[in-house]
């Protein structure tokens, strides 16, 4: 049996050196091969993918299990050469998840404690004492409810914040409000004076943050999207910065990678653009990872047992 690692990234070369380097030293037994130098195709029951190239799975007969380098999935599940019935296994990592915490909770005290304010003023000599309430006076609301969304959500609630969770599908937590549904999600918007998006972009996600939507934010809301830049209807966006019915918004993903020079985001006042950074997979910890569940289901181990494990048949 044999696994492959496809891969399409500029740092492919850094992620075969890091593969090669774990398995020669953790896994000797291994059989590694590399897109397109596979060998026989039919000894391949593993694959290992970021961004595969247009039908390559069609080329492996025998696939049982498929794992992404990536948390986001999209692309593997809207594949049309993807074998229906194989599970995919999103990554999920220590430095990923971490990096999204990191991320989430420093932009949410950022636009708590008001901060690109204090900047401006600083810049015209303003003195202007305005106290921020506390973390426990704050609702920060997140959109999506996955790995990384309970991540973000359990640490902002250590934090001392009030925490609404949204999913598309029921989940639960001891520790703060989860909500789902059109009801639980016109009350989480309601509520949150901070938004954050983590949602996956799928057809009942995209633009799910639009003029309507965004009229239901308390006046004045910030907005944090490291999620999928098609969560956003854009133009709603800019038209409620300017109202002021949003205060401000943090945005890491966008429709167009990189954003576009001319993109009105990067002019706004009220928008701080960051290179899609938010959560990028670590290469040492996302390596050891995925070569960890590889060689688990390798050796008969339980599918059902890895995190990130995703239904066989899911159109996400």
């Amino acid at each position: 049996m044999a696994i492959v690692l496809i891969n399409s990234l500029k740092s492919s070369r850094e992620w075969e050196d890091e593969f090669r380097k774990q398995a020669a030293a953790n896994y000797p037994d291994l059989d590694l091969r590399v897109w397109p130098d596979i060998g026989n195709a039919e000894d391949i029951t593993q694959a290992v993918v970021a961004f595969p190239e247009q039908g390559a799975f069609a080329k492996l007969p025998n696939l049982k299990f498929i794992h992404s380098l990536w948390a986001g999935i999209e692309r593997l599940v809207t594949d049309p050469d993807r074998p229906y019935g194989v599970p995919i296994f999103r990554m999920v990592d220590f430095g990923l998840t971490q990096g999204m915490v990191d991320y989430m909770t420093g932009h949410t005290y950022r636009h708590h404690l008001g901060t690109d304010r204090v900047i401006r003023d600083n810049a015209n000599a303003e003195w202007n004492a305005v106290v921020p309430p506390l973390a426990t006076d704050r609702t920060v609301g997140i959109l999506g409810l996955g790995v990384l969304g309970m991540a973000v959500a359990n640490n902002l609630h250590q934090c001392g914040f009030k925490v609404i969770g949204w999913s598309r599908s029921a989940k639960s937590s001891p520790d703060f409000f989860c909500l789902a549904g059109d009801i639980g999600l016109n009350a989480t918007l309601e509520q949150s004076s901070i938004l954050l998006l983590l949602l996956p972009r799928t057809p009942l996600t995209e633009n799910i943050i639009n003029a309507e939507t965004l009229a239901k934010l308390p006046r004045g809301a910030a907005i944090i999207n490291a999620g999928r830049g098609e969560l956003i209807d854009d133009d709603a966006l800019l038209a409620a910065l300017d109202s002021g019915q949003i205060s401000g918004a943090t945005l890491d993903v966008f429709r167009e990678e990189p954003l576009p020079p001319d993109h009105p985001y990067w002019s706004h006042p009220q928008v701080l653009v960051t290179p899609h950074i938010a959560a990028e997979t670590r290469i040492v910890s996302g390596t050891r990872t995925v070569l960890e569940n590889v060689y688990s289901l390798d050796h008969g181990g339980d599918q059902f047992t890895i995190p990130g494990r995703v239904s066989p048949d899911s159109s996400y």
